[in-house]
């Protein structure tokens, strides 16, 4: 992968209704280098985003003004910065609705500082590396997304069109839990439908038998039950 993204400078706005959690983020954010704005309502967050340009944004789902969904849907009419979803809400239906909804990754309350950070550098590096760099790395694994060409090893894994697709798809967004309906959408197009995510299973079982080791113990492609599949980035 490209150089990371540091800390230094980035910008992150916090929007949650909690004084607590707000403290909480700003104090330890702010002692790992990254600039932080805050916003406790939903209307409040939509403006700083558009005039602050965060980096990444963390998300509560639970505002008092309108819902944070809806701050998300609004932030992604013109915007693709990072947004993780910081939420008490555990519910499954929850989290895909946000995952399809365009949030890149979801952590539920109570929450541990280390993860959090952990899913941030993940977030800014992918940010990083989507936008300079076509050659992506994954220790062994290299994708040439110029050239359509993958190499495991050093030596050149042949991967149907639709393989190819499905791994770039997921390398593009290491790091990041992929839904099955995000998947599907993005790979196969929009004339898909629900019961098509056998095929997902099929073609991912395809792309373990050629990458992985142990196909049974993937260390490339991990599943997450219930949602999608997420692509380790080996950090």
């Amino acid at each position: 992968m490209t150089k990371a993204k540091t800390a230094d400078g980035a910008r992150i706005l916090i929007i949650d209704d909690e004084p607590q959690i707000r403290k909480l983020l700003k104090v330890t954010l702010q002692a790992h280098q990254f600039d932080i704005h805050e916003a406790e309502a939903g209307e409040a967050g939509i403006y700083q985003a558009s005039i602050v340009h965060p980096d990444l944004i963390v998300l509560d789902l639970g505002l008092p003004d309108i819902s944070g969904m809806d701050v998300l849907r609004r932030i992604r009419e013109w915007s693709s910065v990072p947004v993780i979803v910081l939420t008490a809400k555990e519910r499954e239906e929850d989290k895909i609705a946000a995952l399809d909804g365009g949030a890149d990754d979801y952590v539920t309350k109570p929450f541990g500082m280390g993860e959090l950070l952990a899913r941030i550098r993940v977030a800014l590096r992918h940010v990083a590396s989507s936008a300079q760099e076509p050659i992506l790395r994954f220790g062994p694994l290299v994708l040439d997304l110029a050239q359509r060409i993958v190499e495991l090893d050093g030596s050149r894994v042949k991967l149907t069109p639709t393989e190819y697709d499905l791994l770039k798809t997921l390398a593009a967004n290491a790091g990041k839990v992929m839904t099955q309906r995000q998947l599907l959408q993005q790979v196969w197009g929009g004339h898909h439908h629900e019961s098509d995510s056998h095929y997902l299973r099929i073609y991912i079982g395809h792309l373990r038998k050629k990458l992985e080791e142990d196909p049974t113990r993937p260390r490339f492609i991990e599943t997450e039950p219930g949602i999608g599949y997420r692509f380790r980035s080996q950090d």
